[in-house]
């Protein structure tokens, strides 16, 4: 049993050292990005399992379509990226493989279908490792529904918490395993000012912070007195606390949720509760997530890969809103504004005209995407 527990010791204390070691590289920082006004362009187009080869290539079609003259011009370029399929990254042994990162990150953004994460052993998650290669340390993810009153915008810290050492935590056999939890200052610091930094610019008053403080007293607590300390360099929006469980309630209580408006939480907070709100605009199929960081962006739709519709041979049937969404929200980000709303405005008539079922008899995930540039180009 000593044993056990002295390579537990062990292990944690090079845990702690490599977190203190991203602590200071976070606080030495770097210059940002402006994917807004770069010359050229890298979109890198990262098909991943299941049904995400055929609905990113389906938000890709729409992206060309709708940045052609960019594309023209050379200052836009595509970029196809394979290797990241469960199939070879469990070939590997790697979340993403060596040669599929060096590929990213020569791109500036990324279209990103889901990924499949195996259940238990070490093979850890695709998603988790990206956001901390390319330091995505942003996850937005909007949420949308005007008859009920609904315009909520989540900021989900994307690098720490329960995620960042998921794949690294200690067992005893038979007798214990332990998982880590992570919350630096720095990291905490950026996402706060990523959400009132949004809240200032589109006219929001109110940012709620989400956490578990009252029993996750070092990490969540730590959480919310950071976010507090940011928020008061923002004397007109209000910060309020909340704790995580009686915030998945008030989504759902029609009294209360039409007076949120953002809202910051840690990693695995905001994965659950973003899932919920995305069930309240239409289901998960219908929600696009970014992931931002100072040098690189990825977006993606937030549903996994649906393998058991590949195994019934109804992948084509797909529906690519999700996907589409995420396209919007990159459109956004490069600073084709104008672009991104026509793909919304698209999108909101394509969800109404086309049938997508999921099976035959319904529209197919092409189809969706051919309506969706035969509205664009009747405005």
């Amino acid at each position: 049993m000593q044993q056990y527990i002295d390579k537990a010791v062990e292990q944690f204390r090079t845990l702690i050292t490599e977190q203190l070691a991203r602590q200071n590289r976070m606080e030495a920082g770097e210059q940002a990005k402006d994917f807004a006004n770069l010359p050229h362009l890298t979109i890198g187009i990262c098909g991943g399992d299941g049904i995400g080869p055929i609905i990113t290539h389906a938000g890709e079609d729409v992206l060309r379509f709708l940045l052609a003259d960019d594309v023209a011009a050379g200052r836009v370029e595509f970029r196809e990226i394979d290797g990241l399929t469960i199939e070879r990254r469990t070939e590997v042994g790697k979340a993403i493989p060596d040669d599929t990162l060096a590929a990213l990150k020569e791109c500036d953004v990324i279209l990103k279908g889901p990924t499949t994460t195996p259940h238990g052993g070490n093979l850890e998650s695709a998603n988790v490792a990206m956001r901390r290669e390319l330091d995505l340390y942003a996850n937005v993810r909007p949420t949308c529904v005007p008859e009920l009153g609904i315009d909520w915008v989540f900021y989900r810290e994307n690098s720490e918490g329960e995620y960042v050492l998921g794949s690294r935590g200690v067992e005893i056999p038979d007798k214990l395993a332990m998982d880590f939890k992570v919350t630096t200052d720095a990291g905490t610091r950026r996402i706060a000012r990523a959400a009132f930094e949004y809240a200032k610019n589109n006219g929001k008053d109110n940012v709620a912070i989400v956490t578990k403080a009252n029993i996750m007293k070092k990490t969540d607590g730590n959480f919310s007195r950071i976010c507090h300390e940011v928020a008061a360099e923002y004397p007109d929006i209000t910060a309020e606390d909340w704790y995580i469980d009686i915030m998945t309630a008030n989504l759902v209580n029609e009294a209360r949720r039409s007076q949120f408006q953002v809202f910051v939480l840690p990693n695995l907070y905001g994965d659950i509760i973003t899932d919920e709100a995305a069930q309240i605009q239409g289901g998960v199929g219908t929600a696009g997530s970014a992931n931002i960081g100072d040098q690189y962006a990825m977006f993606e739709a937030i549903h996994g890969s649906a393998p058991r519709m590949i195994e019934m041979g109804r992948g084509d049937y797909a529906n690519p809103a999700s996907v589409l969404k995420a396209c919007a929200m990159l459109l956004r980000h490069i600073g084709k504004a104008a672009e991104a709303e026509k793909l919304e405005k698209a999108l909101a008539i394509c969800n109404e005209k086309m049938n997508m079922t999921g099976r035959p008899g319904g529209n197919t995930c092409a189809e969706f995407a051919k309506a969706i540039m035969t509205e664009v180009e009747a405005m």
